[in-house]
């Protein structure tokens, strides 16, 4: 492609990765010779790379990568092309296909890369740091009255699909109780407030009963769909204020509520992420979703065990945070943060550098994809982490790659400044002191 300068750092990365890992583990995900063939397994890693290093959409990184010749020649392409290579859609079908497992290459695959940039070294994987992070999902704050609004119109909606005819759906007065709920608590009116959720939740029950009745009159091939909507619907109804496993959205049922002590945002509705980087670079070497809200300290042999994986190495220094407090994986040494007697000055001085993964965490939400998922349910949350990992790498790898550009072209302009020499006069350059 005559259009690139071969010294862009997307033209150095892409010389630096091994693609034919993708097409050798891949494989064996389409077992069938018939029809069309499959795309190829490079140019899907690619566009999964560009989507998590620049942080796009589906949509987004399709058209952009029509424009972005540099895009192109990362994914493979030999000539400019004017027509999208697929449809955003595939992206989906793709991420299902492949699974976690799949996935997991991509991020293994920018450990080797990083280490030929010269980002990390070969030993810098026997010190990780492990901290945990939330990824948060893509729904609106989880208040009762518009969940319970929600889960109304959920079932109408369902109820017109299938041709049942309610008694009544409420279309006009239960929206009109769930403003009111927000009115009252704005006005510490909470006696009020508490009476118009309750008469909205009846409403809601009302419903959720006519449907219900009238279940058996649905066809087979629908029966699944609708006991999943009344499930959750009397999961709604049935839960309480201090209940531990809440309904937080109808749509992604899988949503935790996690707190991390924070004062501006107490809490959190996601999935814990657990995250290792290497001590001193800060290179991802694993990353992994939680469902469940675990322990800390429970997550730490799990953490290390994917980054053995991953590396092909297994860690010998770990550094955590208080929250890992009582944890211990046999043949690694835990460090936490806090300790102040029996450790020198140079341990002391690593044992500090754990919060240099705060930061860390930080850039992967800001210049990535992590702050909010939009994949769907568990598997999409396991999917999203991993490769929000692999993205974060990459980041690193073309700071460098641009950095020593840079570097090199200083040089150059600083070389020819001075003034030619004599064909019989070696040049002689000095630099200052």
């Amino acid at each position: 492609m005559e259009l690139i300068n071969g010294n862009h750092p997307l033209v150095k990365l892409a010389e630096l990765i091994d693609w034919s890992v993708f097409e050798r583990e891949w494989a064996p995900l389409f077992p069938s010779g018939r029809g069309r063939p499959a795309t190829p397994s490079r140019l899907v890693a690619g566009l999964l790379y560009l989507q998590h290093t620049f942080a796009c959409s589906d949509e987004a990184l399709i058209w952009t990568w029509l424009e972005n010749p540099y895009w192109q020649h990362f994914c493979g392409g030999i000539y400019f092309q004017h027509e999208p290579p697929i449809d955003p859609s595939s992206l989906s079908r793709w991420r299902k296909r492949i699974g976690e497992a799949g996935v997991e290459w991509l991020l293994t695959v920018t450990i080797e890369p990083a280490r030929k940039a010269k980002v990390i070294k070969a030993a810098s994987v026997e010190k990780v740091v492990v901290d945990t992070t939330v990824m948060e999902k893509a729904i609106a704050y989880p208040t009762d009255s518009r969940l319970l609004e929600r889960g109304r119109q959920h079932l109408v909606k369902l109820a017109d699909r299938l041709g049942i005819k309610l008694r009544q759906n409420y279309n006009r007065q239960a929206p009109r109780l769930a403003g009111q709920v927000g009115r009252y608590a704005h006005a510490k009116q909470y006696k009020r407030m508490r009476a118009t959720l309750k008469k909205l939740r009846t409403l809601l029950g009302r419903v959720w009963r006519d449907i219900d009745r009238q279940r058996s009159t649905v066809a087979s091939e629908q029966a699944a769909q609708v006991e999943s909507i009344l499930a959750r619907v009397r999961r709604l109804l049935e839960q309480k204020p201090k209940d531990k496993n809440k309904l937080y959205s109808l749509h992604a049922p899988e949503v935790e509520c996690v707190a991390k002590g924070k004062a501006r945002q107490p809490y959190e509705f996601g999935v814990k992420v657990t995250v290792a980087t290497t001590h001193r670079e800060g290179l991802v070497v694993g990353m992994r979703s939680l469902p469940g809200n675990p322990f800390d300290g429970h997550t730490l042999a799990e953490a290390l065990e994917q980054v053995e994986i991953l590396t092909e190495q297994k860690p010998k220094t770990v550094f955590v945070d208080k929250g890992y407090q009582g944890a211990e994986v046999p043949g690694v040494k835990v460090w936490r943060s806090g300790l102040r007697r029996g450790v020198t000055r140079r341990l002391k001085q690593d044992i500090k550098r754990r919060s240099a993964i705060e930061p860390m965490i930080g850039h992967m939400k800001n210049e990535g994809l992590p702050r909010r998922n939009w994949l769907r349910g568990s598997l999409g949350d396991a999917l999203h982490a991993v490769l929000c990992g692999a993205g974060h790498n990459l980041r690193m790898i073309l700071r460098k790659l641009q950095l020593l550009r840079a570097q090199i072209l200083a040089l150059l302009e600083i070389l020819s400044a001075f003034p030619a020499t004599s064909k019989n006069q070696p040049a002689s350059v000095g630099f200052a002191t």
